[in-house]
């Protein structure tokens, strides 16, 4: 992941003029090494020991890209330096560190976020605004359908809830961010399909309580072939006066009722509107974007902790859930 990072900051003209990568850590060196050699970072300090990097080259800003387990000494440790923290997902390995996360950045007075970067695209920004529009009368539900089979190899294989906590939360927070809506309860199944080459919880279906009675569904898997959906999943969002659906990439429909005659009433097509700020949908590099411009301003980014951590207790009370075969009340 650390190259879609520094390929954001390369790429974007006000990231690669306003940001200096000044430090690369890694626990391998090669690695970082690699890195600095692949993004002509020959001036950046490369080293094995996140605190004496931070102690040497004093950065405004620490880039947290580390496997889920690693989260909270890392975050910790910027936090400490006085570094801004933005971090891959999840924000934390539990929602006990995630809150002490929280507590951390709260009193060092610096921000920390996540990387949603799977909300700053086009389609979701769409559809958050037809939502925010009322085009579609009061939102009652959204569906999603997540079925692909990546074989990824690495840590991801031997993973506990691995559809869960590594993918999921995307598609959890997309569907927070799209309606606006606070998470309340779930009921989850979750499994590992025969034939899948995960270790443990490929495939999950969850039903989400959200507030104002709206419902979230979730049926997704990481072991299924031969039928992908989009890295986006596949959306019905229904409303009390019609339905879009989006295939996660470019294909949007939507209807609303157009008469109140008939069995099944008459329809008319709406469009659906561009986002309301192009700015936002370049994934990665949109993230970044708003951070810094979040630190420069004296505000909270759009992926604060205090807003992400809802998204990670959409995760654990689906893994709760599914442990203990029950609904699950959610609190961040």
């Amino acid at each position: 992941m650390a190259k879609g990072w520094l390929k954001a900051l390369r790429n974007t003209p006000s990231l690669r003029e306003g940001i200096a990568v000044v430090g690369l850590v890694d626990l391998d060196r090669a690695t970082a090494e690699a890195l600095a050699a692949e993004f002509g970072l020959s001036g950046a300090m490369i080293g094995t020991d996140l605190a004496a990097v931070l102690a040497k080259t004093r950065p405004d800003i620490l880039f947290d890209i580390v496997v889920p387990a690693a989260r909270r000494s890392v975050v910790a440790a910027g936090l400490a330096h006085g570094c801004h923290v933005l971090s891959e997902k999840p924000m934390a390995a539990s929602l006990d560190e995630a809150r002490e996360l929280r507590s951390l950045a709260d009193h060092a007075g610096r921000l920390h976020a996540v990387v949603q970067n799977r909300r700053y695209i086009a389609g979701v920004r769409r559809i958050r605004r037809l939502l925010e529009d009322g085009t579609l009368g009061r939102l009652t539900g959204l569906h999603c359908d997540f079925f692909l089979g990546p074989h990824f190899g690495g840590f991801r294989e031997e993973m506990d809830n691995v559809l869960l906590l590594d993918m999921a939360i995307h598609t959890f927070d997309a569907a927070r961010f799209m309606s606006g809506k606070d998470p309340l309860a779930v009921y989850c199944h979750e499994h590992n399909p025969p034939g899948s080459w995960y270790r443990h919880g490929a495939a999950a279906s969850a039903i989400f309580e959200f507030s104002d009675e709206v419902v979230f569904t979730y049926r997704g898997s990481w072991c299924a072939e031969g039928g992908p959906t989009s890295w986006e999943s596949a959306w019905r969002v229904t409303g009390t006066k019609g339905t879009l659906l989006w295939d996660g990439a470019e294909t949007f429909e939507a209807n609303i009722v157009a008469g109140t005659d008939g069995f099944f009433r008459p329809l008319a097509p709406v469009s659906v509107p561009a986002p309301e700020n192009e700015a936002d949908t370049h994934g990665h590099a949109s993230v970044i974007e708003s951070f810094v411009a979040a630190i420069r301003a004296g505000r909270r980014p759009e992926t604060d902790g205090s807003d992400n951590i809802k998204s990670l207790a959409m995760v654990f009370g689906a893994i709760d859930s599914a442990r203990g075969r029950r609904r699950v009340t959610i609190a961040a």
